[in-house]
């Protein structure tokens, strides 16, 4: 089990600001929670060397770039074997469609998330790309209506203390 990080007030003050805005600069960001600029910057960089901070990324419109269908693909694979399950899954990263991929459990192995240009870019990728590899079973599809993003992913409350 991975250790949580103790993360006092104003660490999680910065990691709220950058959730919400990754680029938001390291002055704006001390200004914000209280810091002198050299002082938000070594927590920042503390966060990041503690594997709290894992990246920065830009989020694109998947139907801005031409590929406007996504869809959750719950697939299985048979056997479910550790080499099988590996390439599989190196696989699925080197589509460009695919958008993340999940390794769950229950009746599928894996949720993939694609976006492609149409219903027929659709079928391709589940018949060429999936279906005709030896080692999938099945292979579910949900088409995305909709989708919204939540807000920053911060430490759970300690229950202990907000009950007292």
């Amino acid at each position: 089990m991975t250790d949580v990080l103790e993360l006092s007030p104003v660490d999680l003050e910065i990691l709220r600001v950058l959730q919400n805005d990754a680029r938001t600069s390291n002055k704006d960001l001390a200004a914000t929670v209280g810091l002198a600029p050299s002082t938000c910057l070594d927590r920042v960089n503390r966060l990041r060397e503690a594997g709290v901070i894992t990246g920065q990324r830009a989020q694109v419109d998947a139907a801005l770039l031409g590929r406007p269908l996504e869809a959750f693909l719950f697939v299985q694979v048979r056997p479910h074997r550790r080499p099988l399950v590996e390439r599989f899954v190196a696989h699925l990263l080197g589509l460009p469609e695919v958008r993340a991929v999940y390794h769950l459990t229950g009746p599928d192995d894996f949720l993939a998330h694609v976006a492609t240009t149409s219903a027929a870019d659709l079928q391709r990728l589940v018949m060429d790309e999936l279906t005709s590899r030896d080692e999938i079973a099945r292979v579910h599809t949900n088409l995305v209506f909709q989708q919204w993003q939540g807000g920053p992913l911060l430490p759970p409350e300690d229950r202990r203390r907000t009950a007292q």
